[in-house]
């Protein structure tokens, strides 16, 4: 796999090409990724995968025409095909009076920060398969536990590279660990699966393997003998696993390209409080080994840590440079990118402050209700902010867990679902969005 040095050269003379070309502007992304895991189910192992890819991608500016075109081929051939094809391709697109590089004075500059992204720890595939085993193992060895769906361990490296006709430069690298396993609970008609998976920049944060298989194999005896519940309104409280989704759908609904095509639930309500006041939602994409961390976004904007929500209230929209251009807004730093097509929009590291309370206090009162583990289904309308989704968990009563419970749905509207959002003291920085355990009241849960 291509350094990050190579990537950003190659980027640098595609550009280069895209000028010779007759482009008036251009920019280059390339990314390239290896990745080995290796699995391993009921003691043996089952599948080793082993997989490298390099793909560069250029766009061009001819006036306010656009094209964009990516490959895998980096010999000095076929970039300059790239680049001579691009160019014709703007030559034919519409104009788009939005469309553009990001401006000189918005892009990073400067050293790039240490972000701690790259483990030099690069395990071998025997040791991959020793922690895919134990911790199978250790899920299996869980009492109750009677089938595997495999143990898992893997390991990728990323590069990132981004060059700019304006002067933007870039690149950096990345790691990744994971482990996992999935297990089945029960026996013929009653039997139940669930999972646990963590991973991390590095090596050294990610829990034991005994941790992970056991978590998995916990979870999947929890789920045993699930019953239903009466349909009607109830108190909701969310599993950090899966609370992180509540937070996801406010990020996609405040994107600037969303607001700019009106298929957003929270236009018009940039002034409202759409939480309780002492609500704040962060983002850190200079988060030192944080899964999304990022010196730069995919337009070469520098990225800098922000409140999201402040107060209960939004504190703006995520932009890139043509939804900025049509909303007359400033860049935030939140392109994101392939290495093909336009610039989307996306966080980085997020996560909703802890509250005050433990998850046993916020669920004290609750005389009958759900705790939620796991969410199905698609039922989300970001256009409306209705929110249906199938779930499973454990019904509440009297503040203590009373059994798990499936195949039932939650719904509710999302704006609701945020005001009367209260979370819990136990949060944990280790995902993408982090949350802590959360409370809703006044769901309609559709069960019996």
């Amino acid at each position: 796999m291509i350094d990050s040095k190579t990537a950003l050269a190659h980027c640098q003379d595609l550009v280069a090409l895209a000028q010779q070309m007759g482009a008036d502007a251009a920019d280059a992304i390339a990314r390239a990724n290896s990745s080995e895991s290796v699995s391993m189910r009921l003691g043996k192992l089952e599948e080793v995968e082993r997989s490298e890819s390099e793909e560069i991608g250029l766009r061009v500016f001819v006036g306010k025409r656009s094209a964009s075109i990516n490959t895998s081929d980096f010999a000095p051939e076929g970039l300059k095909a790239l680049a001579q094809r691009a160019v014709e391709m703007a030559g034919h697109a519409p104009e788009d009076e939005h469309a553009g590089l990001a401006p000189a004075e918005a892009l990073f500059t400067g050293d790039l920060p240490d972000l701690d992204l790259d483990d030099p720890e690069r395990p071998e595939p025997q040791s991959l398969r020793e922690a895919a085993l134990a911790t199978e193992e250790a899920a299996r060895s869980v009492e109750g536990v009677t089938n595997s769906n495999g143990g898992s361990a893997g390991f990728d490296r990323s590069v990132v590279a981004l060059a700019t006709s304006n002067g933007f430069g870039r690149a950096y690298s990345g790691s990744g660990h994971t482990l996992s396993a999935s297990v089945v609970a029960g026996e013929g008609g009653s039997m139940e699966t669930d999972y646990a998976s963590r991973g991390a920049r590095f090596r050294s944060d990610l829990p034991s393997e005994a941790e992970i298989g056991e978590e998995a194999g916990r979870r999947a005896v929890a789920r045993l003998n699930p019953g239903s519940m009466p349909s009607g309104k109830y108190p909701v409280v969310f599993d950090p696993r899966i609370g992180g989704g509540l937070i996801g759908h406010l990020l996609g609904a405040i994107g600037a390209p969303a607001v700019a095509r009106k298929s957003t639930f929270l236009l018009g309500r940039e002034e409202d409080e759409l939480f309780d006041p002492s609500i704040r939602i962060l983002e850190e994409p200079l988060r030192k080994r944080g899964v999304r961390s990022r010196p730069f976004d995919g337009e070469g904007v520098a990225c800098t840590s922000r409140a999201i929500v402040e107060g209960g209230r939004l504190t703006g929209w995520l932009t890139n440079v043509a939804s900025a251009d049509q909303l007359g807004l400033g860049l935030t730093g939140h392109a994101a990118r392939a290495s093909g097509g336009s610039p989307g929009v996306s966080a980085s590291n997020v996560h909703l402050e802890a509250g005050s309370v433990s998850p046993e206090e916020l669920m004290a009162d609750i005389e009958d209700g759900l705790y939620v583990t796991g969410l199905y289904g698609q039922g989300v309308n970001m256009v409306t902010g209705d929110y249906s989704r199938g779930a499973t968990g454990f019904r509440i009563r009297n503040g203590e867990f009373a059994g798990a419970v499936s195949e039932i749905t939650i719904a509710g509207h999302l704006a609701d679902m945020f005001r009367g959002l209260t979370p819990a003291n136990d949060l944990e920085m280790y995902r993408s969005v982090n949350v802590p355990t959360l409370r809703i009241d006044g769901m309609t849960v559709a069960g019996e």
